[in-house]
């Protein structure tokens, strides 16, 4: 049952990934990463515009490590409102990397050191959520 359950958040991850940047989604399921790294963000001052575009400018920072296949950033999206969709966060951002050795390279990388010192004030909580695909 347990097993069930994880692979049906996984399927449910990846889904609301491909409905929220299709495109994009398509474009890097088709070149095969392996890993998909995807943070929620509370910041410490819900409903901040201020501090939501400095986390935001701070993790656009993310994209010059050149281990990262894909990095999407995004807020909550107006959906339909129901009981299991989580739209309590502020800032997510989405990664997809070629292997777990390069997810490594990127947490050790000075620029994502860097944009966890100078970001950390912001937030309040942090939930990462990181997912091997599951090869067809």
């Amino acid at each position: 049952m347990e097993a069930s359950r994880r692979e049906l958040a996984t399927l449910i991850a990846l889904g609301s990934t491909v409905a929220a940047f299709p495109a994009a989604a398509a474009e890097i399921i088709a070149s095969k990463p392996k890993l998909v790294h995807h943070v929620f963000f509370w910041l410490k001052n819900p409903g901040s515009q201020a501090d939501r575009g400095k986390l935001i400018a701070g993790l656009r920072l993310l994209r010059g490590i050149p281990v990262i296949r894909k990095l999407e950033i995004g807020i909550p999206a107006p959906t339909e409102r129901r009981d299991v969709v989580d739209a309590s966060y502020d800032v997510s951002e989405l990664m997809f990397f070629d292997n777990a050795a390069d997810q490594k390279i990127y947490q050790d990388h000075p620029i994502h050191q860097h944009f966890v010192t100078s970001c950390a004030d912001l937030w309040d909580k942090v939930v990462v959520y990181d997912m091997a695909i599951v090869p067809e």
